[in-house]
C-alpha cells in the first residue's frame, strides 16, 4: 500500500506545529521516512508542499530545515487573517447550505454551554471547528485553503489566551451565524472583522523551545482500500 504524500505532509506539519521539530532543525528524508514508516518518495513530495506553505526551507549544504519565521512575518499572518476571515463570512452569507448552518448553530450551542461551565479546553477546539466550518461555507476552495494554512501557521507561532468573557465571545459567534443565515453579507463581514480583531489581541508569540520527540506513525486508516 502506497501512503499518499498528503497524509505524510499532514503528519510532518502537525509535528512542526506542536514543536516536535523545533525551528531551524534539519529534516532529512531518511529520518522522516523512518519516523512515519513510509518510503522516501511521499516524504520528498510532502517536503516540497511544506516548503511552498512556509513551514520548511531549503538551505545550501543542509537541505530541508524547519523554517524560522520572523516576528514581522508572524504579525503579517494575523493581519492577513483579519482581512480574509471577513471575506469568508461574506461569501458564506451568499453560498452557505442548510448543512453548514446546522453545523454552525450546533457549534454555537455547544460553545455557549461550555462557556457557561468554564470548560476552556473544549472551547478552544470548538472555536477551531467553528471557523473551519465558516470557511467551508464560503464555497471558495482557494479561500478555504488559504484560511486553513493560516490557522496552521498561527497555531505554530502563537499561543492564544482564553477570552476573559467566553460567553460574550460565543455570543459573537452566534451573531455571525445569524447574519450568515439571513444572507446579510455586510453584517456578516463587519461582525467577523470585529471578532477577528478582538481575537488577534489574545495572541502571544511562542518562544521556540525543544519538545521531546516521540514516535509518530502516519495514520493510514483513511487511505485503506
Amino acid at each position: 500500500m502506497r501512503i499518499p504524500a498528503h497524509s505524510v505532509c499532514t503528519a510532518i506539519r502537525d509535528d512542526i506545529v506542536s514543536g516536535v521539530f523545533e525551528r531551524g532543525s534539519r529534516l532529512t528524508e531518511e529520518q522522516l521516512a523512518r519516523r512515519y514508516g513510509v518510503s522516501r518518495v511521499p516524504v520528498r513530495e510532502a517536503l516540497r508542499t511544506l516548503e511552498s506553505e512556509g513551514f520548511v526551507t531549503t538551505r545550501r549544504h543542509a537541505g530541508a530545515c524547519v523554517a524560522e519565521p520572523t516576528e514581522q512575518e508572524a504579525a503579517d499572518l494575523l493581519e492577513v487573517r483579519m482581512l480574509l476571515e471577513p471575506l469568508g463570512a461574506a461569501r458564506a452569507a451568499q453560498r452557505r447550505t442548510e448543512a453548514h448552518l446546522k453545523v454552525l448553530r450546533g457549534l454555537v450551542r455547544l460553545g455557549q454551554e461550555r462557556a457557561r461551565r468554564g470548560q476552556g479546553e473544549d472551547l478552544r477546539s470548538l472555536g477551531g471547528w467553528f471557523h473551519e466550518t465558516l470557511a467551508q461555507a464560503s464555497g471558495s476552495p482557494g479561500l478555504i485553503a488559504l484560511l486553513t494554512q493560516l490557522r496552521h501557521k498561527i497555531a505554530w507561532m502563537y499561543a492564544v489566551e482564553q477570552p476573559a468573557k467566553p460567553v460574550d465571545s460565543w455570543a459573537e459567534h452566534g451573531a455571525i451565524v445569524d447574519a450568515v443565515a439571513r444572507g446579510d453579507v455586510e453584517r456578516a463581514r463587519a461582525l467577523t472583522a470585529l471578532h477577528a480583531e478582538r481575537a488577534a489581541s489574545a495572541h502571544r508569540l511562542r518562544r521556540p523551545e525543544r519538545v521531546r520527540t516521540s514516535q509518530h506513525a502516519v495514520n493510514t486508516a483513511s487511505v485503506r482500500n
